[in-house]
Order: structure tokens, then sequence, then C-alpha cells
């Protein structure tokens, strides 16, 4: 069995083509039972149906209502969504920037269940576009990697919530691929991760060390951009909003895992899941994300082949904020198709197709296995994959120095 890991043989043509149609197979039933169980905008556990999106279409139409700052009231919008789809729903925070009432509010424009539709069908063909950009010209046909891509276990915690991991992942996924090729789209689309700053922290330290400054100002230029159309539709009135709301955010989301601890998957969450204290959760996160940014640092500015600097920051993303959920476990979904790509070039090294795998599997596995024994398996693996891009990168230098000697 080890021997069968070590290869990855375990892995053969015809596992990689049922695994992934057994598995999109069984959660298709399950989220087809979740939509035929439904009783109006509720699933059969009380839920509205998207569970999370429905603050997103409550904060929409409040902007509508001209009251853009209401989102950011906990207790009015917590109302507003009781209002919405009755006494029984729970309470589901907003966490976003201004710049998110946006699309928030076109969305709202639409009937419910059809913006949570427009909603996920968009983002999800904007991911699978990222990954086809990626694998398309090595694998065919594109049955081969669509079905894979689709079975992601992601996918479905995903669409479950009704939450915008396929933007963020496409997003991520498009600037990389436009990076050298058209540098302002790149800037763009990594100025437009501004919606949940805490995944582009990694980002700027990649460009400077890689001496991508187009891209670096493009995605200022972005984000100025934004800043200043909040201003003009909603006034400074919903940033002083937004800023007063990060203390409740800090406090009961995150520092008392009001979302769940089993849910985040980062450092600062997996030490607080077994049992210790907020300052070592914090001592431990800023060391993971220091060590992160040297190492990212370092591979950017080095020579190291662009799917794995890519593969790399993507991982990044997730181990440099204190807050990411199953869901935004979306981005390893392009980091894994950049691997695959980069393997099937350069060989696989030992181990790295079974890790892949179980990259691949682990936000389906992660919450669970957190709730029931308190080992963060989703950010182990994680950790895990990191390592080991940046074992491989200093090994292919080390042959790439060794040829040229």
């Amino acid at each position: 069995m080890l021997q069968s890991l070590r290869t990855g043989n375990w892995l053969n043509r015809e596992r990689l083509r049922a695994y992934p149609l057994i598995l999109l197979a069984g959660l298709m039933l399950a989220l087809a039972y979740l939509i035929a169980t439904r009783v109006g905008l509720m699933d059969r556990f009380d839920r509205p149906l998207g569970t999370d999106f429905s603050q997103v279409w409550a904060a929409g139409g409040e902007v509508l209502q001209g009251q853009a700052q209401m989102p950011y009231d906990n207790l009015a919008h917590a109302e507003r969504q009781r209002d919405i789809f009755g006494p029984k729903t729970q309470f589901y925070g907003w966490h976003y920037p201004p710049f998110f009432l946006i699309p928030a509010a076109v969305l709202a424009t639409m009937p419910y269940l059809v913006a949570l539709l427009v909603w996920q069908g968009v983002t999800l063909a904007l991911y699978l576009t990222g990954i086809g950009a990626i694998l398309r010209q090595k694998i065919q046909p594109v049955m081969a990697w669509i079905i894979p891509a689709l079975a992601f276990p992601a996918v479905f915690v995903n669409l479950g919530h009704g939450h915008n991991g396929f933007l963020t992942a496409a997003l991520l996924t498009g600037a990389l691929v436009f990076l050298d090729r058209k540098p302002w789209l790149a800037g763009m689309l990594f100025g437009l991760l501004a919606y949940k700053p805490q995944f582009a922290l990694i980002v700027p330290v990649a460009l400077v060390a890689g001496g991508y400054w187009r891209v670096l100002f493009g995605a200022a230029a972005t984000v100025t951009g934004m800043v200043l159309a909040t201003l003009i539709l909603f006034g400074t009135g919903v940033w002083q909003s937004f800023f007063a709301s990060l203390e409740f955010t800090r406090q009961i989301v995150l520092e008392q895992g009001g979302t769940g601890f089993e849910k985040i998957q980062t450092v600062f969450a997996a030490v607080r899941l077994m049992g210790m204290d907020v300052q070592t959760a914090y001592a431990a996160q800023t060391l993971a994300t220091g060590a992160t940014m040297l190492a990212i640092a370092w591979l950017w500015r080095s020579g190291a082949d662009f799917k794995l600097k890519s593969a790399a920051l993507l991982a990044a993303s997730l181990l440099t904020t204190p807050y990411a959920l199953d869901y935004d476990m979306m981005v390893l979904g392009p980091a894994i198709a950049f691997m695959v790509v980069h393997g099937m070039a350069r060989g696989f090294a030992p181990f790295e197709k079974s890790l892949l795998a179980a990259l691949w599997l682990v936000p389906l596995l992660a919450r669970v296995t957190a709730s029931f024994t308190r080992v963060p398996i989703g950010v182990l693996v994680l950790l895990v994959f990191f390592v080991c891009l940046l074992v491989r990168a200093v090994s292919e230098q080390r042959e790439r120095a060794f040829v040229a000697a």
C-alpha cells in the first residue's frame, strides 16, 4: 500500500474517471433532495435555500431601499432576513466591504430563487473557465477535466451555501493566467478580489517579489476606482459602518468561533479548535502568515516554474488569513490544476499524486472530521501541500544549476 501511495499508481485512468463521476452523482442527488423537499424559500432544516446567499440578497434589497448602511447593523439586518424568510431564520452576518453591496443590489432586482441560480451559475461558469484555461491544452477531451472540476467537493460546499467561492477562485485564476500576457487585466482581477480582502493579503508580496509592477499598479487603480464608486453611490457613512462592524467580526465570528471553528480552515481556527486560547491562536497565525509570506517572496523571486508559483500563491491565500471557510477551499481547485499540468510536463514526485488526491477530497471531510475528532485535517493537508511545492521548487532549481554547471 505504501508503495502504491508513493507512486500514485492506484490513481489509474479508470479510477480517475469513475471516482469523480460517483462522487458527482451522489452530491447532485443530495442537492436535488434538498431542493425537492423545500417549502417555499426554506429547506427542510428551516434554512433559506442557499443559506448564506440569503443575506446577500437581503443586503441588496436594503441598498435598493436607500439603506446601504443597514447590512452592517446586525440587529436590523437580522430582522430584515426574518421578514423575508420567516421568524425561524438564523442570522447570517454581512462582513464584506462596501464593494460587494453593488453586485448584491443587482441580484436583489431579481426574485430570490432566480438571483440564487444566476449567482451560482455565472460564478461557477467563471470557475470552470479558469480551470479550462489551465488544463484544456494538456487534457483532452473536455470531459476528462470538467468532470473532476465539477466533482471537486468544494463545489458542492459552495453550492450548498450559495456562496462566493467560485468568484474568489475565478478572480485568482484569471489573474494568474493573464499575468504575463495581459498585465493590466491581471491587475484588475487581483483588484476585484478586494471584495474579500483577506485573500488578497499575499498578492502584493508575490507581485513585488516577481517584479510585476504593471499588475500591481493595475490592482491599485482598480481598488481606488472601486472605493470612489462606493463613495459616489453610498457616501462615506457606509465605510464608517463597515469599519465599526469589524469589532463584532473579530470578537464574535473569529475569536469566539461564532461561525464554528470546525468550518474555518485556517491556522488560527485549528489552534482554537484544539482548545488553545486566543493569544496562542494569534501567535500561531502570525507565525504561519509571516513564514508563508517569506516563502512566497523567495519563490516568486526565483526562477521556479510559473505553475509552481501559481499553485503556491493559491495555497498561500488560505494560509495567510485567520478567516477562511471550507467553501473558500475552492481556490485549491486551480492549485491542483496547475500542479497536474506541471506534473504531466516534468513528472510527479513521490507521493505527489496521492497528495493531490487528498487535497482534492479534503473539502468533503474537513468540517466533519474537525467536528467529531477536533483534528483540523483541512489545514494539515494544505500545509503539507505548500511545503511540498517549496521542496519541489528547490529540487528543480538545484537540478537546473547542476545541468548548467
